[in-house]
Parts: C-alpha cells; structure tokens; sequence
C-alpha cells in the first residue's frame, strides 16, 4: 500500500507530511516523558524485523494480485503507539529514500496510512479492549486478527480519500473504493495471523513484555536476549532468502488502480514532481530492492543463455534485504538513544 507521488497532488501530500510530522512529533514527546531504554532495542530489531517482512509479496487466490503485511499492529503491540508510530516513520522513510519504494511527496501519507490508523485507533480502540482482561493465546488471537483487518481496511479507505482530494479522476472514487476495501480485507486476514502469531511467540517465550507492555510498565530486568535473537534471524531468513520468492503479481493498490484506470502507473507534470524524482534517483542506491541495471551494448553471451537458471534467486534482492534492514535497526536505536539523551537533558536542567 505504498503510495507513488503520481498518486497525489502537492497540496495534499504536504498536508499528509505536516499531519505526520505533528503526530511524529508528538510521539517523540510521550517518549521523552514515559522512555523505557530497555524497549530501544526492540524497537530497532522488530523494525528491521517489518522491514523485511514487507519485502515479501504473498499471492492472492484467484485475483492476480498479491499483498504484504503492514506491520503496524506489530509495532503497536510489542512497542506501544508511540515507538509504533515513529518505527514506522524510519521504515518508510529508508524504503523511500534508499529503495525507491514509495514515493517522497507520499511519505506523509503513506506513514500515516500505515501508523496512524493501526497505532492510534485500532490498537488502543480494538486490541487493548478485546485483550483488557488479560493476554491469553485467544484474546491474542482475536484482537490481532480484528485490529489489523479494521486498520487495514481505514488505511486503504484513506488511500482512495487523499487520491480524490488530488483531483486524480483517472480514479473515481466509487470504483476505486469498490476495488481497494476486498483486496485489502484478504490482505488483512493475513496481517492479523502473522501479527498473531509473532506476538504469541513473544508471549510464550516472555510474557512480561504483553503484561508490562499492556498497563503501561516498563520491562525493568526482563530478559531479551531470546526474542531480540529469534526476531534478528527470523529479520535475515525473510529478507536473504524467503524474499526470493515473492509474488510477481501487482500489490493490493496497483491492482486497484488498473482495474479502475488501466494502468498501474498515472501521468505527473510540474517541478515539484520532477526534482523529488531526481532527488530519489540519487538516494536509492538499491532500486526496486534490487541492483541498478547496466546497459551493455555488447552482450558477450546472448540473452536466452544468459538467464538465471533459478529465476527467484536474486542476490540483489538478497542485499536489499539485509542491508535494509540492518540501516532500519541502526536508524531506530539511533532515534531512541537520541530520546534518551534529550530526556537527560531536560532532567538535568530542572
């Protein structure tokens, strides 16, 4: 569901980035107040963790199209909304800006697409209600499945929404909307068995970490060394290996929008578009989670030969997952040690 900047206008897409920022800026704010220094870590390695998870594109039964998990609830309900929210902010920000995976106007929305609704209205709303009497394996699963599903669902609603306000009439509301809320209700179904299942991992291996996390304590002395370790190999198997073998099919919004416009790809003209274009260009080193393409005008081995005998293999691939994730858990530490010593800062002047 990463929006490309073709799919908003400038108006819109700065409104959504100062929307972002004043929710991003806020989060920092709670942070600073009620930091648990024993969450930085996990915040950088379940970071990482979503990273390469949405990496890998699954295959929805007879639609020809594919979807992958947000990762939001995760965030929400192993972090809580705040460190959620801003994990969130520095996956898509290094998708965009080193992989070319949404666009650069679009980041405001796309973060608040993704965080906003699953941090701040479905985790609190629908997960903290249905698991309030306590964290069992069927609340567990029950509030993962529905809070994802309903975030999803407003996430996608909000896609269709800020298209229209950018005047895009090669999308009609009506069609668009028809075609986005299915093919993200099947997308959501999945959503909410991966988070149920991480979670429920999380439980039966530390369940400290729910319980302090639900009433709001901080984990203390609780060991972390065993989830931290099982989430960084889980990181490296998703994105070095099993994102080899994701979908080719176009996502959920691209599907969308070729069903309703007849192309996955709308027509822009304007500086705006044209110099973050060329911004993002210089930036994304890995392009498409894969190598920059050469041209070679003198092939040495034609091209029928040259393919890969194992086409999923792709060591591009490979690369952009490890590096990608290992720049989110740099950048999301860094974030939280930032936190930290301004929290310190501010304590010492008082």
């Amino acid at each position: 569901m990463h929006m490309a900047d073709a799919l908003l206008s400038p108006i819109v897409g700065g409104t959504m980035l100062a929307a972002t920022t004043g929710i991003a800026a806020y989060s920092v704010k709670k942070m600073q107040n009620n930091l648990d220094e024993k969450k930085i870590p996990l915040m950088g390695v379940i970071g990482a963790f979503i990273f390469a998870s949405q990496m890998i594109n699954f295959a929805i039964p007879g639609t020809g199209s594919s979807g992958h998990i947000g990762g939001g609830m995760l965030l929400a309900i192993l972090l809580g909304p705040y460190a959620g929210f801003l994990t969130m902010a520095a996956i898509l920000l290094i998708q965009a800006l080193f992989f070319g995976d949404g666009g650069l106007l679009a980041f405001g929305a796309n973060v608040f697409n993704l965080g906003f609704y699953t941090c701040f209205i479905a985790y609190p709303i629908i997960y903290k209600w249905l698991t309030r009497k306590g964290v069992t394996s069927k609340r567990i699963f029950g509030g993962s499945m529905l809070s994802a599903l309903v975030g999803l669902q407003l996430g996608s609603f909000s896609v269709v929404i800020e298209t229209v306000l950018s005047g895009k009439t090669e999308l009609p509301f009506s069609t668009f909307a028809l075609l986005m809320q299915p093919i993200h209700l099947a997308i959501g179904i999945v959503e909410g068995l991966v988070t149920a299942a991480v979670v429920t991992f999380v439980r039966k291996t530390r369940p400290e970490i729910l319980e302090r996390g639900a009433i709001g304590q901080p984990l203390g002395n609780v060991p972390m060394k065993r989830v931290l370790g099982a989430l960084v190999i889980a990181g490296l198997v998703v994105g070095g290996a099993m994102s080899w073998f994701a979908s080719s099919h176009p996502d959920g919004l691209e599907w969308s929008m070729e069903k309703t416009a007849g192309t996955t790809e709308l027509t822009t003209s304007g500086s705006v578009y044209t110099a973050l274009d060329d911004f993002q260009s210089l930036t994304a080193f890995l392009p498409d989670y894969g190598f920059k393409e050469t041209v070679d005008e003198n092939p040495a081995v034609p091209a029928a030969e040259s393919e890969e005998k194992r086409p999923g293999v792709n060591v591009g691939t490979s690369v952009s997952g490890i590096v990608g994730g290992g720049l989110t858990l740099a950048i999301v530490v860094i974030l939280g040690v930032l936190i930290r010593l301004v929290k310190k800062k501010k304590r010492a002047v008082t």
